[in-house]
């Protein structure tokens, strides 16, 4: 089993978990090669980390589209941005 990616053992095993409950997920994480905590997090339905967005985003998506059309009309008025004022924009 180990040939398979992360993510497709996982599916497996939660799979495998779901098809015979007296199995226990110990029991199916060593089989799959998988870690129990991922195994217990995923059956919990707790989303996969990549799929999450970044906790550093400082901005909601229609607050960055607007200073993105704010700042695009200055420049269409010739009005030269530099670095530091697009981040007292957005701050």
């Amino acid at each position: 089993m180990a040939l398979l990616p992360n993510e497709s053992r996982v599916i497996l095993a939660l799979q495998a978990l779901k098809n015979d409950n007296t199995l226990s997920l110990r029991a199916v994480a060593k089989r799959y090669n998988v870690s129990a905590i991922t195994l217990m997090r995923r059956r919990d339905g707790k989303p996969i980390r990549r799929d999450l967005l970044a906790n550093s985003r400082r901005l909601t998506d229609s607050e960055e589209k607007a200073i993105i059309q704010y700042i695009l009309e200055l420049d269409t008025r010739a009005f030269l941005l530099r670095l530091y004022s697009i981040e007292d924009i957005a701050n």
